[in-house]
């Protein structure tokens, strides 16, 4: 450091200054002397100017700071609800306080240290600031937004606005590129390059993007454009590590693949940005990807006037249950094959406050069940925090339990805990069966209980934007909405699985999604839905 600089500088002329006895000296030597202590003090002037500027840089991200906790202390969830503001808060927290940190070592701060200390076990790591990144391109691909929609913050239902700098949209890309995922290297790389161009002001140089850029564009199999790239990295920096060696190599296998399709060399096209369907997303391993990811973005729903001319709303008192009597549900068909109905008032604003206040402590990181095993374990395709509540717990939780079963008139003594599930940014479940398959008859083995015979969902929350439930397999798409609740058989009464029921929660765009799960299982339920020899609802 600056101040190991200066004491070592101050040692060594203390120790050149030490062997003459001061009667001794010449005039010479003290000349030399006034001219160490005039060095002694330039040292000191550049000491202080050094600890000035970590002071003045300290206080630039104090300010930045303040301003930036002033505005999501406001009101946390609306700040917390724009994906953008909830990848650069893991970011903050993750690297540039890391930044802050180091920058205030150079000097000891035992306040601040001790501070960092105690909340660094409550920051991100490495790998949340790499799942926020991945939630935004999630998002990206789901809704279909570029990503210069992404850096300056226009997504649908917002009103605030959060950009993305140059330097935010090159970690973007850097994170896809060490996942090998190109495609979203390139998109996010070129945004950045694009945002450079521009005049926008950035800590990473042209010449990294262009690397990382260009790199990715050949991985895509665009050799034309990596060429270009390359060729623009060089005019840059012609002394490039790699510029060069990948330049040579991807003209050689331009030219040969131009001559085995008997073409001539060309020159590349004059650059053109790189836009969002420039490149086609590689396919991946869930086969319905586009249709579910169009229901998304409300593509595809088949809510054709002849179904929506069977569909209906009525009270609905639970086959005369003397708890619904007086005041009997109102239901309504979301649609008619399969039979799935949403229940308004399913779950009062102080219930849904409750449920929430005793989940929060608990919540986890959502599990599935291996279907192997039939041990819970964390998937890539669920990608929300979870907790169980029993109904011994609080008379609220034994309430909505007892509402469910008087609903349903399904027994809820064999069903699972009450499920609440919240996603935030991003926050998603990839298609999937609540019920086990043949393949899969171990799934729900521990409980005893038979397979899931019927799903009841609670939404908690309204959605800006994103969230919907959907059903790929028939086109549906059922949207939050505070204090409602869908309901939906798994099993015809058979007890063969209704596959048509294969269905998904979409990523949240924007806002935050709680609901509660209730799962309901065969056992005990033989004389409330008797079986039947026929796939009937």
């Amino acid at each position: 450091s600056l101040r190991c600089l200066f004491v070592l500088r101050l040692t060594d002329v203390l120790s050149l200054a030490k062997p003459p006895v001061f009667n001794r000296l010449l005039k010479s030597q003290m000349t030399d002397l006034i001219y160490t202590e005039k060095e002694l003090v330039q040292s000191l002037k550049e000491y202080i100017q050094a600890e000035e500027s970590k002071l003045a840089a300290v206080k630039s991200w104090a300010n930045k700071l303040d301003v930036l906790t002033r505005a999501s202390t406001s009101d946390p969830e609306v700040y917390l609800a724009h994906p953008v503001n909830a990848y650069k808060l893991m970011k903050r927290l993750n690297t540039e306080w890391s930044e802050l940190e180091s920058l205030v070592l150079q000097d000891p701060s035992d306040g601040f240290i001790s501070n960092m200390t105690v909340h660094r076990q409550y920051f991100p790591d490495e790998e949340d600031e790499k799942g926020a990144a991945k939630a935004l391109m999630r998002l990206q691909d789901t809704y279909k937004l570029d990503s210069e929609s992404f850096s300056k913050g226009k997504l649908p239902g917002m009103h605030h606005n959060a950009i993305l700098t140059v330097d935010d949209c090159y970690d973007m890309g850097k994170t896809a590129y060490n996942e090998a995922d190109y495609y979203h290297a390139v998109l996010w790389m070129q945004q950045a390059l694009r945002q450079m161009d521009a005049g926008e002001e950035h800590v990473v140089s042209k010449a990294d993007v262009l690397d990382y850029l260009s790199y990715s564009v050949y991985q895509m199999g665009d050799l034309p454009r990596a060429i270009e790239l390359t060729r623009r990295l060089v005019a840059i920096d012609s002394s490039h590590q790699r510029a060069g060696g990948n330049l040579r190599y991807f003209e050689k296998l331009l030219s040969k693949q131009l001559k085995e399709l008997n073409q001539e060399v060309q020159e590349p096209a004059t650059e053109e940005p790189i836009q969002l369907g420039t490149y086609k997303r590689p396919k991946d391993y869930l086969p319905e990807r586009e249709i579910y990811e169009g229901l998304c973005r409300g593509e595809g729903v088949k809510m054709t006037s002849e179904r929506r001319s069977r569909l209906y709303c009525r009270y609905h008192d639970g086959n005369r249950n003397p708890r619904l009597l007086l005041q009997p549900m109102k239901e309504e068909d979301e649609w008619d094959s399969p039979h799935i109905v949403r229940y308004l008032n399913a779950l009062s604003d102080s219930e849904i406050e409750k449920i929430k206040e005793l989940a929060k402590p608990r919540l986890a990181r959502a599990t599935v069940r291996d279907p192997k095993t039939g041990v819970l374990t964390t998937a890539n395709y669920r990608v929300s925090k979870s907790a169980w509540l029993e109904g011994e717990e609080d008379p609220v939780i034994e309430r909505v339990n007892q509402r469910i079963e008087d609903i349903t008139g399904l027994t809820t003594q064999t069903a699972e805990l009450l499920q609440i599930a919240n996603y935030g940014v991003g926050g998603q479940y990839e298609p999937h069966f609540d019920f086990s398959r043949k393949d899969e008859p171990d799934a729900f083995k521990t409980l005893g209980t038979g397979n899931r015979v019927a799903t009841f969902l609670n939404y908690m929350s309204d959605v800006e934007a994103g969230g919907a439930t959907v059903f790929p397999d028939f086109g549906a798409a059922i949207y939050p909405k505070k204090g409602t609740a869908v309901f939906w058989y798994n099993l015809f009464r058979s007890g063969e699985g209704d596959y048509r029921t294969r269905h998904a929660a979409c990523p949240v765009l924007v806002g935050c999604k709680w609901v509660s799960n209730k799962w309901i299982h065969e056992r005990g339920q033989e004389f409330r839905r008797p079986c039947g020899l026929t796939e009937v609802d």
